[in-house]
C-alpha cells in the first residue's frame, strides 16, 4: 500500500499550529472548551477562540473546563476519508488523561462494519500537548518515507514510551482544581514560590516528580532531565510548548540549545484544551529519551 493511501488524524490536544497541520497534511479533530459558561471549539481550522484570547480570559479570572470528543464528531471526520477510499490512523490524546479514546474506538468498530475493506487503527499516544504533536510529526515523516499503515502503527506502539514529557507550571491553582495537588499544598507552595516538576508516566498520567524553589530553577530542572535521558540517535527533534510565557520558553530553548547544539528545537503554544488544566505559565519540554 502506498503511503498516501491512509490519512493520519490527531486531535486538538496535539497543539499543532495551523501552519504545521497544513505542512504535515494531517487532520485535527476539534475539542470543546468552556470558559465560565461560554463554549468554544478549538482545533486548527475549527478554532472559535485563539490561544491568546484564551490566556487573556484566564488572566481575567475566567474558569476553564473541557469535555471529551463527541462520538458524532469522530464519525464525521473518519467517514469523509473512508468514503474517499482511504484508511485511517488516529493518534489519540493520552488515555491516562481523558476517556475520549473509548468513544473513538467504539466509533471505529461501528465504521469497520460499514467499510469492511478499509483499515481503521487507533493508537493511544499516552502523550499530551507538544508530546502528542511530537509523535504525530515523527509519524508523518515515516508515512512520507513509505511506511505502510500497519507498520507505522506498530512503530508508534513500540516507540511512544520513549517520548519524554517534562512540565512545570507557574500557577498552582489549576492543578488544585484538577485534583493534582491539595488546597494546602497549593497555598503553601504559592507562598514559598515552590514550583512543581511534573512528568507524564508510562500510563500517560500526569505525576509530580519533584519541586524547585522559584521559576528559573524549575525551568533548569526540565533541561536537567533532558541531559539525563536524551537519546539523539532516535531523533534530534525537541518540542518546547508554553502557556503564554514566551520569555520563559526562550530561556528554556537557549538553555537546551547551549547544552545540546544539535537539538532541532520547535517552540509553540500550549493550546486552550491542555492550557485549561495547566494555566498561564505552563512550560513543557519533549524529546526522545531512554525512558519517559
Amino acid at each position: 500500500m502506498s503511503s498516501q493511501q491512509y490519512q493520519i488524524i490527531t486531535d486538538a490536544t496535539s497543539d499543532l499550529s495551523p501552519e504545521q497541520v497544513n505542512q504535515l497534511g494531517v487532520d485535527v479533530i476539534p475539542m470543546t472548551l468552556d470558559l465560565s459558561g461560554t463554549s468554544y471549539t478549538f482545533g486548527s481550522a475549527y478554532d472559535s477562540i485563539t490561544t491568546d484570547e484564551f490566556y487573556t480570559q484566564l488572566r481575567q479570572g475566567k474558569i476553564a473546563s473541557t469535555s471529551q470528543i463527541n462520538p458524532t464528531v469522530y464519525q464525521e471526520h473518519f467517514t469523509q476519508y473512508l468514503e474517499q477510499g482511504l484508511d485511517i490512523l488516529y493518534i489519540c490524546f493520552s488515555s491516562g488523561l481523558s476517556g475520549t479514546i473509548q468513544a473513538a474506538r467504539l466509533c471505529m468498530a461501528d465504521l469497520q462494519e460499514a467499510f469492511p475493506d478499509r483499515t481503521l487503527l487507533c493508537v493511544d499516544s499516552l502523550c499530551a500537548t507538544g508530546g502528542e504533536g511530537f509523535l504525530v510529526r515523527e509519524a508523518v515523516a515515516r508515512q512520507k518515507a513509505g511506511l505502510p499503515i500497519s507498520k507505522l502503527a506498530q512503530w508508534l506502539e513500540e516507540e511512544k514510551l520513549h517520548v519524554s514529557h517534562w512540565f512545570t507550571v507557574d500557577d498552582l491553582a489549576h492543578l488544585r482544581r484538577g485534583g493534582r495537588i491539595s488546597a494546602t499544598t497549593a497555598l503553601v507552595g504559592s507562598a514559598l514560590q515552590i514550583k512543581p516538576v511534573l512528568h507524564v508516566d508510562n500510563e500517560g498520567r500526569l505525576v509530580n516528580m519533584g519541586k524547585a524553589r522559584g521559576r528559573k530553577r524549575s525551568i533548569i530542572a526540565l533541561a536537567d532531565h533532558m541531559d539525563a535521558t536524551w537519546t539523539p540517535e532516535r531523533g534530534k527533534l525537541v518540542h518546547i510548548a508554553h502557556g503564554c510565557c514566551p520569555e520563559d520558553a526562550d530561556f528554556l530553548r537557549r538553555t537546551v540549545q547551549k547544552r545540546h547544539p544539535d537539538a532541532e528545537i520547535t517552540v509553540y503554544d500550549v493550546g486552550p484544551i491542555v492550557g485549561a488544566h495547566g494555566g498561564v505559565g505552563i512550560l513543557t519540554l519533549f524529546f526522545w529519551g531512554k525512558e519517559r
